[in-house]
């Protein structure tokens, strides 16, 4: 399992990096694949995967995407609002055959999911954004193996959450520690202007802090709904939500961060 798990990572960072690099459209039409993914682990979460509202949400989700990459934010909320009343008519058609807890999860999923990971292209979309967008993977994936690593070494105090019995105080502070050792290492590696150092630390501690409420809430949606993964597509690792639900979270604070500060 560690070696599968190791591959698929290996790979998974390959492409990553590839993927940031490049930018551009590739990279758009990656993250829009990723949240329609994404979507469907959620929706089949809640028995939706397949109906003819968890479409209208699929087919929701790429325009949102689209919207947002051609910053038309003043039809952005419109075509919620517009999302939502056709998914409520979609509910009242079909009654009794949904729950409400069903329909609030497929619009929930819309900002979760979709809205959340498209600030990934937005950071790489602004200038210097190929170096800015690795803060959202430094206090990510760099937060996580921090708080793995001091966890397992000196972690003595359970965290009060039932969600993650294995955490410890001392890892989720390792975590945050670490992410903000990183951005400031990165930062001096590829930035002369030595506000940026304090700043890429700033911004990786409170990313570390993000991704573990990030992960959390992955943790306690799928306890909610007796599920211990959202999916297998990425061997060793489950499924999208299960490697992106971090990312979800961290995204859209690294980009305000990085725009005010």
């Amino acid at each position: 399992m560690f070696r599968v798990r190791l591959l698929s990572g290996i790979v998974l960072m390959a492409v990553t990096i590839a993927l940031m690099a490049y930018g551009s459209y590739p990279l758009f039409w990656v993250i829009t694949g990723i949240s329609l993914i994404g979507l469907f682990e959620l929706y089949r979460a809640v028995g939706m995967e397949k109906t003819l509202p968890a479409v209208l949400g699929y087919i929701s989700s790429i325009v949102i995407d689209i919207l947002i990459l051609d910053n038309g934010y003043e039809y952005l909320l419109i075509w919620l609002v517009l999302t939502l009343i056709v998914m409520m008519a979609s509910y009242v058609l079909a009654y009794p055959r949904y729950d409400s807890e069903q329909m609030t999860m497929l619009f929930f999923g819309l900002i979760y999911v979709t809205v959340m990971l498209s600030f990934v292209f937005k950071v790489r979309f602004l200038e210097n954004g190929i170096l800015f967008v690795w803060l959202i993977f430094i206090g990510a994936w760099g937060s996580d193996t921090c708080a793995y690593c001091v966890g397992k070494l000196c972690g003595k105090h359970k965290l009060p959450s039932e969600l993650s019995p294995n955490k410890t105080v001392e890892g989720c502070v390792g975590g945050i520690l670490g992410a903000a050792l990183i951005g400031f290492l990165f930062a001096l590696a590829f930035f002369k202007n030595q506000d940026y150092w304090w700043q890429f630390a700033l911004i990786g501690g409170v990313s570390s802090v993000i991704s573990q409420i990030g992960d959390l809430t992955a943790s306690a949606i799928k306890r909610n709904h007796d599920i211990k993964d959202y999916g297998k597509l990425i061997p060793g690792h489950g499924g999208i939500l299960d490697r992106f639900d971090s990312i979800i979270f961290i995204a859209p604070i690294v980009y305000y961060l990085i725009v005010f500060m």
